[in-house]
């Protein structure tokens, strides 16, 4: 099968869409790699091949994702000069992703206790809130999204961790252990769109491929890890597809195919809506100008009779309506909000009977439940990534048992007003001790992570203030009857010193 982009090119020679050159799937055909051990090569053959196989449909679902796809023409009906000049217009596919990435919203990692283990510092470092909207937006594209854990080649106390999109990466899932087994990420190519360098991720080791020069040369690099220091973000993850789907499904491509010509055919027929249409029985082709528009918009016209003194006949044909099209329009916006369960509102289409604010709630509840079914599978990878770096940090083999204690906190998928959450809490608190001022409490307020962080720094500092204050307290009454005992102390000497005196003179 081959695939075409919007203007005719086949797939080996798309652009890319993060950068200005070409991939060319050809250049994936690598036969020996220097370097690399033998038992490891055939492994490395497989991830070049479901790349080459996957890479047309990501390109393609990438093309429809950013309205650059081909227009698809039935040759019915649509005149070839709006047919060749004609560029997409509808953005359903983009709409089917970014209504749903948008409701996952990470905000950080909550930890029991003190965080021993830098969490916090590797979560900031990294900007993994920035770097997880994109792992989710490009896997709600391909299906799927990588992340590479990996000790910075510049700063090798510092780990870096890297997303990956789908049309420049591969994977093998491990069904056992529900996790990738190896993984082949495209770091760079040429102008001409030839794969210059790849990496390959292995259990216990990295192979730095490289192919500027021929040869294929690799520098493998050891990472004594149990696996793959790679983790995979897939939606709709399923026991035949491991590697999830795409929200643009090959049904939302048709829909929006047929939207596309839907689109194209009001805009051939917007050409004649301002145009009578006319028909005059019984004249002469020679009383009619060449020039039709000019005839159209000419104040006065006249034509004459014929031979035998007859006038011909004109006759007005009812306009074009565009209804048809505009009808068809709805609909194929009404199927796509079936399958992609966004509210058809959302696809600018207005409905007659206006949709109710409990039909709306209804709608965005079915993405709200998506989203959150997906929060906690997305949650659960960036979890394991986060185990692989501070295992790396630390040197380990494995991810630490700690890591059991840390969870991923995403922000609420619905939107909730802040008297019903003041009122939840309140009833909640009154139950439950302690609960007003645990983080629970605070996220279930509608505190971010961030603004919880500040409250606890606020606090600590409140109280190390107080205990100031105190110390310092103490220290002062401490003070006064240390001087109080001292005068005491000197008033009876004296007193003493007297009566001895006294008692000398009697």
């Amino acid at each position: 099968m081959v695939f075409y982009m919007a203007d005719g090119t086949t797939v080996s020679t798309a652009p890319k869409f993060t950068g200005s050159s070409y991939l060319d799937t050809a250049s994936g055909n690598v036969d020996a790699i220097l370097g690399v051990d033998d038992e490891d090569m055939p492994i490395i053959h497989e991830l070049l091949r479901v790349w080459r196989e996957k890479y047309p449909r990501n390109l393609i679902r990438g093309a429809y994702y950013d309205c650059k796809e081909r227009f698809k023409d039935f040759g019915i009906s649509i005149p070839d000069q709006i047919k060749n000049k004609v560029e997409a217009m509808i953005g359903w596919p983009e709409l089917a992703v970014r209504s749903l990435s948008d409701l996952s919203d990470l905000e950080g990692f909550s930890v029991s206790g003190d965080d021993t283990m830098g969490v916090g510092d590797l979560f900031e470092d990294n900007q993994l809130d920035v770097a997880t909207s994109e792992l989710i937006v490009s896997a709600y594209k391909h299906s799927c999204s990588f992340l590479t854990i990996a000790a910075d080649p510049e700063d090798p106390d510092r780990i870096s961790m890297i997303p990956r999109s789908a049309d420049w990466s591969a994977g093998i899932w491990d069904r056992r252990d529900h996790r990738l087994a190896a993984a082949l990420t495209i770091t760079e190519d040429d102008k001409d769109g030839r794969i210059c360098a790849f990496n390959v991720w292995l259990p216990g080791k990295v192979y730095e491929c490289s192919g500027h020069l021929m040869p294929w040369r690799a520098e493998k690099i050891e990472t004594n890890f149990d696996q793959p220091t790679v983790v995979s973000l897939a939606y709709d993850r399923q026991m035949d597809r491991p590697f999830g789907h795409s929200r643009i499904s090959r049904s939302l491509m048709s829909l929006v195919d047929a939207g596309f010509r839907t689109v194209v055919r009001m805009e051939a027929s917007a050409e004649f809506y301002s145009v009578p249409k006319l028909w005059f029985i019984g004249a002469n082709r020679d009383a009619f100008s060449s020039n039709t528009w000019k005839s159209l918009i000419q104040a006065i016209n006249a034509i004459t009779a014929d031979e035998d003194g007859e006038l011909p006949q004109l006759q007005q044909v009812q306009q074009a309506s565009m209804t048809p099209h505009s009808g068809m329009l709805k609909t194929m916006a009404m199927l796509v909000a079936s399958q992609t369960r966004v509210p058809v509102d959302y696809l600018g289409i207005t409905l007659d009977n206006p949709t109710s604010a409990e039909a709306m709630a209804s709608a965005e509840r079915r993405l709200t439940r998506i989203a959150d079914k997906q929060n906690v599978a997305f949650g659960r990878e960036l979890k394991r990534a986060m185990g692989i770096a501070v295992a790396l940090r630390e040197g380990a083999n494995t991810i630490p048992d700690s890591m059991r204690d840390v969870h991923p906190v995403w922000a609420p998928t619905r939107e909730i007003s802040d008297a019903a959450r003041a009122d939840a809490f309140t009833k909640i608190a009154g139950k439950i001790t302690g609960y007003a001022d645990s983080d629970v409490g605070l996220e279930r307020l509608g505190l971010t992570r961030e603004e919880i962080t500040r409250l606890r720094a606020d606090q600590q500092r409140q109280k190390s203030e107080q205990r100031i204050d105190q110390l310092m307290d103490r220290s002062a009454a401490s003070s006064e009857v240390t001087d109080g005992s001292e005068q005491s102390g000197s008033a009876g000497t004296g007193e003493s010193a007297a009566s001895s005196e006294t008692g000398e003179t009697a």
